[in-house]
């Protein structure tokens, strides 16, 4: 007789003690064990002790082992979750350990959506930010440029905590919401400023919303080749910004991951890249201490420190210490630093290198795929007779996917 296969874990989302729908009701009621916080299982009673109780405190990796058990020996087990739990929630640790195909998710309404509907507005063109549990700096570096976000707090980041880092950072004026304990008794909804973001005890597992009062905000802006008296450098020591606007282009950015910017001078191809892609982690390597002063310098008034990790030392003798990358710039260096950030990308990333010298191009083109020359003429106004063309020197972009 075929083996049958385990139940799938039910993880079920709640809202004030309710779960959305009879199957996920069932879920809770045939459970054999019943995972959750102290709070999510008081809403049950207990039946006397036929169904085990688990209490999500502490390291999550031990309760989601003793779930494998109880699920590999044939037990009904269903996980408590607040909101839809798929949506910064439990899912994404259970799915990591168990699979996905092993997980029977019944959502409840997010915490998010149950913030937008407490102020009447909707949010499908709203931003979401999690400081729960996340880097303070990168948080700030998405919400800073959103006219309307929602952003979830955490006890290691109140929201408190988020006002006061939001005035430090000159954050303009803002409507702000905090939204706590939503759909249950002892919900709140507090209507406030920036100021009293800052000033005042709040709940620290919170929604807290921010809209711009014009739907618009200042801050960083989606950047495609700003010009080079934009950043601050050292004797015209910057990639030229329609250079720059190629490079970028051929990096072809993902959403998220891990980019090296070798040779970084300024910095503006990794500071443009972290504007253009907020879930980027740059790492700016740059020998010149005077350089890597700029690059720190730049990141800030781009909005985008906590994305910019700069790294003074050479390359490529710094590389070995970095994360492995998903793109690469190398703005200066040899072919050694070609080739060994060439050797530590993945099947699938993308590394562009500029020279000014045709020779180092060339055998750069020998481990890439593509080679091209950029030449700029710049307009230039001769006083009141008209403009005459100002050339800048010839660039050689090279590129090539892993």
């Amino acid at each position: 007789m075929a083996e049958r296969a385990p139940h799938p874990v039910a993880v079920v989302g709640l809202v004030g003690g309710e779960a959305f729908g009879a199957r996920a009701r069932h879920c809770i009621d045939e459970a054999d064990v019943l995972v959750g916080s102290t709070r999510h299982l008081s809403w049950f009673a207990d039946d006397g002790g036929s169904q085990e109780r688990i209490e999500l405190v502490g390291d999550l990796t031990t309760m989601v082992e003793r779930v494998g058990s109880a699920r590999a020996a044939g037990r009904r087990v269903c996980v408590l979750s607040s909101g839809d739990p798929g949506f910064f929630g439990i899912v994404r640790v259970l799915a990591e350990r168990l699979g996905s195909g092993a997980l029977a998710v019944f959502p409840a309404p997010s915490s998010v959506s149950l913030a937008w509907a407490t102020v009447g507005l909707s949010w499908d063109d709203a931003d979401v930010v999690s400081a729960h549990g996340r880097d303070l700096e990168a948080a700030i570096a998405r919400i800073l440029p959103s006219p309307k976000v929602a952003v979830l707090t955490g006890p290691a980041i109140p929201p408190q905590v988020l006002g006061k880092e939001l005035l430090a950072r000159g954050c303009a004026s803002r409507r702000v919401v905090v939204a706590s304990r939503l759909g249950e008794s002892d919900q709140q909804v507090v209507e406030t400023d920036l100021e009293g973001l800052a000033q005042h005890h709040h709940d620290a597992m919170s929604v807290v919303l921010l809209i711009a009062p014009d739907g618009t905000a200042a801050g960083p802006v989606l950047s495609w080749g700003r010009p080079e008296s934009g950043f601050a450098h050292r004797r015209g020591m910057i990639t030229k910004a329609e250079v720059r606007s190629i490079v970028l282009g051929a990096l072809r950015l993902p959403r998220a991951g891990v980019l090296w910017d070798v040779g970084a001078g300024s910095g503006s191809v990794g500071i443009e890249a972290a504007t253009i892609a907020p879930g980027l982690r740059v790492y700016a390597v740059e020998r010149s201490s005077e350089d890597s002063a700029n690059i720190v310098t730049n990141a800030e008034q781009a909005g985008v420190a906590g994305n910019v990790e700069v790294i003074v030392a050479s390359a490529p003798a710094a590389l070995g210490a970095l994360p492995d990358p998903d793109r690469v710039f190398v703005g200066g260096g040899g072919l050694d630093v070609v080739q060994a950030a060439w050797d530590r990308l993945p099947s699938g990333g993308v590394l562009v290198a500029t020279f000014v010298i045709l020779d180092r191009a060339v055998a750069a083109r020998r481990i890439l795929d593509e080679l091209i020359q950029v030449h700029i003429d710049r307009g230039v106004a001769i006083g009141d007779a008209g403009m005459r063309l100002e050339p800048t020197n010839p660039v050689f972009v090279c590129w090539g996917t892993k």
